[in-house]
């Protein structure tokens, strides 16, 4: 905005305070409205939906302007940050009233989407984390803050694995250092709203003192934490940047966690997405999160997410965590009491975290104390149970009771949500308090008192109290009764039938009820103001509760959802087979039609002897759904919960890798069959004994030679390799059925199906042995394809399959190849069993038809091609 002659004080105070935040949206606030003016107004304007208008200074110059009244500013500060606008508020610092001229200003609040602490702003499930990268030459440092929450991890790895992270803990915000732009980009893509800052900010002295100042630590070893320097670096950034976007007060930041890699079950960005573990990329799709989801608090829902996302990988917690659920099970009373209470609680981890910054308002407050008096008899609960889990919980859990005798002692039974609305704290707890609200409530009753008083006193009947605004209060006496007025009394005005006199007594009542309800509200503020200073001290266990009640809420889940669905306690060993009978998917299940019952089917998988299974089987027979379910089982598993299973015998697994499903890149500028290979390298390349791989349709985007031949050697290297990962392939190339024959660990299953006429019925049961059919006609005709185009592919596979048999001697087929032996097939195919009459309308449309056949180089063709094709046919038979 450039400077003009004509600017008022006001704009000239604008600009100053705009110059220090020149990448936000700064709302000024004017009296009762937040004004934004020129490239603000216009963002405003649009982003808000509120009038634009023109700010005119009587000069040449002229200013946008729009804004909106104070106390809207939740509902409009909720939308410039969804927008992805850093937003800086600017409030009044002085009381217009006792302000001369200007009124000091100062921004007292940068908000952000990784640093929102207002509820509009916070999903109550999901965690709000801001991310801080620090990028070196050789590993990655990453921190995730939550301070909605004090939350405080951090971490260092390879590239891969900082992606990973990123992809799992979905930061609202992203913070780097501004010279590897183009590094974050290339790396992680656009997904996350980013800020850069300087280099010199990620040096690491000064983080170090950062932390250490922070914490008020003379080291960071009580941590845990002091190896990670990178990541150390990255958390004093975040730490830096707080305090730039104006949020001083972060005293609940009180500890700094790690994530190691090495202590969770690893599974990479493809396998949580493709097992749909968090999200479905539909709207109303049903992942394993919603399925398993019973959690009761807001502490609770945002722990699951990330047991799933980190399961353990220490049989020692996961064996405690399985137990404690089993005593859940065993014991309704207590889970239904421990239920309750964990729901009566309220998200009393962000409520505390609203303390510091003193954005906790009075009904908040109570809140938590009530929250607290739950802790109690949630460590009541815990103390009687047998459990060594809960047992734990219990000498942890610290119901804080002087706190909430402090709260319940002070605040009124149904404060408000405001500490400047009054009727903050109950009668009793200050004594000027209560005489002034006994003024400004009973004055009316006070000044009758004193008239009644006065007139019996002095005999003046007709005496009466009122007020004017030159001398305040005042007795009027009519002249027929000014005689008896007593020497006391002072005279202020003579009117032609009347006098006015005041009393000392009428002074000082005068004095205590002008302005008795600012002294009321000031009063108030400060008890207010005093009682969270009181709460400082607290923050640290009641932010411990919040965790142990999360768990607890977790565990509770697990065993709400083992006895709604029938999941059965798993048995975690430590071998290496996998044994599963009568398994179940956990989501597709509960999305079955009313009456139908979900097919279980048994899987072994065994590295010394059957250590891959090929999975052959009609198109849509379900095979993806037994290779994830097998990956889900051992998921819940290792996060401590029951299973879709009548037994499950689950091997200790260090890591999960999944190629399931099309997951098209198309819009990075990848293929299907390119991503498909990278996430394919991916499982190959980190593969572990303790491993469980699961491949679907591998090879099905490039032709079907390249594709089988892919397909063929990746089962080859699975199967030689050292680490022999347990692992099942789905696929529709029947041709690796061989593969049973020259591979002793190698076995075929196949999903069995039911032929009624020229109908398929997918009976959706595993069983020994190979498939030779895919069914693509029959699944065709159920896609709704005209009668006349499947009978034909009916014709030609016949033909194709007839040729495949009279393929000569074993001498011929010695010297010809599949591809060429199947180029020669197709020549070869017959025109159709029609005679076709040039009366006929459908005559050229069928000569069409054939000729797009003839033409199509079936060798080349991938499933979609092949998908477009026929849909071409369709539309010219219309």
């Amino acid at each position: 905005m450039a400077k003009s002659a004509a600017d008022t004080p006001l704009m000239q105070q604008h600009r100053a305070i705009k110059q220090k935040y020149p990448d936000a949206v700064l709302l000024f606030r004017v009296g009762d409205f937040y004004e934004t003016f020129g490239e603000d107004a216009i963002i405003a304007s649009r982003v808000l939906g509120i009038t634009l208008t023109k700010r005119n200074n009587g000069a040449a110059s002229s200013s946008e302007l729009a804004g909106f009244p104070h106390h809207a500013l939740d509902t409009y500060l909720h939308k410039l940050v969804k927008a992805g606008h850093r937003v800086a508020i600017c409030d009044q610092l002085e009381d217009p009233k006792t302000v001369k001229g200007i009124v000091k200003r100062g921004v007292t609040e940068m908000v952000t989407p990784g640093v929102a602490t207002n509820d509009k702003l916070l999903e109550q499930g999901n965690n709000n984390f801001l991310a801080a990268i620090h990028f070196t030459d050789t590993d990655t440092g990453i921190a995730f803050l939550d301070i909605s929450t004090g939350e405080f991890f951090i971490a260092e790895g390879n590239t891969e694995y900082i992606d990973n992270l990123l992809q799992a803990l979905k930061p609202a915000e992203v913070i780097f250092q501004r010279n590897y732009q183009k590094a974050f980009k290339e790396t992680h893509g656009n997904r996350f709203y980013t800020y850069t800052m300087e280099s010199w900010i990620f040096d690491a002295a000064f983080t170090t003192e950062t932390l250490l100042k922070h914490f008020q630590t003379h080291t960071l070893k009580g941590f845990g934490v002091e190896q990670l320097s990178k990541a150390l670096v990255a958390a004093g950034a975040i730490l830096y940047y707080l305090k730039e976007t104006e949020h001083p007060n972060i005293q609940h930041i009180s500890s700094i966690q790690r994530i190691e890699k090495d202590d969770f079950l690893w599974m990479d960005r493809f396998t949580i997405r493709n097992l749909e573990i968090l999200s479905t990329g539909t709207e109303n799709g049903n992942s394993l999160l919603k399925v398993i989801d019973h959690t009761v608090s807001p502490m609770g829902a945002r722990l699951l997410r990330r047991w799933l996302i980190f399961p353990l990988k220490d049989p020692v917690k996961i064996r405690e965590r399985l137990n404690t659920v089993e005593y859940f099970v065993l014991h309704t009373d207590t889970r239904k009491q421990l239920i309750t209470a964990i729901e009566s609680c309220g998200d009393i981890e962000r409520l505390v975290s609203k303390v510091p910054n003193k954005k906790i308002n009075p009904r908040e407050v109570l809140q938590l104390a009530k929250g607290l008096e739950q802790v109690a008899q949630i460590k009541a609960y815990c103390l009687t149970a047998t459990d060594p889990l809960l047992m734990k919980a219990a000498a942890i859990l610290n119901p804080c009771e002087a706190l909430i005798e402090r709260i319940t002692a002070s605040l009124t039974e149904n404060p408000p949500v405001a500490a400047n609305k009054g009727e903050v704290f109950k009668a009793g707890i200050h004594t000027e308090l209560d005489e002034l609200r006994s003024i400004a409530s009973g004055g009316k009753e006070f000044l009758i008192n004193i008239q009644q008083r006065e007139a019996e006193r002095t005999g003046i009947s007709s005496l009466k109290i009122s007020f004017n605004n030159v001398f305040g209060y005042y007795l009027e006496v009519t002249n027929s009764h000014k005689n008896k007025v007593p020497a006391d009394w002072i005279r202020k005005q003579t009117l032609a039938n009347a006098e006015r006199y005041i009393t000392p007594e009428l002074k000082e009542y005068e004095e205590k009820i002008v302005g008795a309800e600012d002294k009321i509200l000031a009063i108030e503020l400060a008890l207010y103001d005093q009682l969270l200073q009181d709460l400082q001290p607290y923050i640290s266990s009641i932010q411990q509760n919040a965790q142990v009640l999360a768990q607890l809420d977790c565990l509770l889940s697990f065993a709400e959802t083992a006895i709604l669905y029938q999941y059965k306690k798993p048995e975690l060993h430590e071998g290496h087979i996998l044994d599963l009978k009568e398994s179940r998917h956990p989501v597709i299940e509960r999305n079955l039609p009313p009456g139908e019952h979900y097919i279980t089917n048994d899987i072994l998988l065994d590295p010394s002897a059957q250590q891959v299974i090929i999975l052959t089987g009609p198109n849509m027979s379900g095979k993806s759904a037994i290779l994830r379910q097998t990956a889900l089982i051992t998921l819940l598993t290792h996060i401590g919960s029951f299973v879709p299973a009548a037994v499950a015998k689950v091997p200790l697994t260090d890591k999960i890798f999944t190629r399931v499903g099309a997951s098209d890149n198309l819009s990075g500028g990848e293929s299907t069959f390119m991503v498909e290979m990278n996430e394919t390298a991916s499982i190959i390349n980190n593969i572990s004994e303790r491993s469980l791989v699961l491949l679907d349709e591998i090879g099905r985007g490039t032709s079907t030679y390249d594709g089988i031949s892919i397909a063929w050697s990746i089962v080859e290297f699975l199967h030689g390799s050292a680490h022999a990962p347990k692992t099942l392939f789905a696929t529709h190339y029947h041709e690796l059925n061989e593969l049973e024959e020259k591979l002793p660990r190698v076995k075929n299953f196949h999903v069995t199906n039911k032929e009624v006429g020229n109908k398929i019925i997918f009976l959706r049961k595993l069983a020994p042995g190979g498939s030779t059919h895919s069914f693509g006609i029959h699944v065709a005709k159920m896609a709704g394809m005209p009668p006349a185009l499947i009978q034909r592919a009916n014709e030609i596979l016949a033909q194709l399959e007839e040729k495949h048999v009279d393929e000569g001697s074993p001498e011929v087929r010695k010297s010809e190849s599949q591809k060429e032996r199947m180029q020669e097939a197709v020549k070869n195919i017959s025109g159709p069993k029609m005679q076709l009459s040039i009366f006929d309308a459908h005559s050229e449309t069928f000569n069409d038809i054939r000729k797009a056949l003839n033409e199509i180089d079936i060798n080349r063709l991938t499933p979609v091609e092949a998908l477009m094709k026929l849909n071409e046919i369709k539309e010219k038979l219309k």
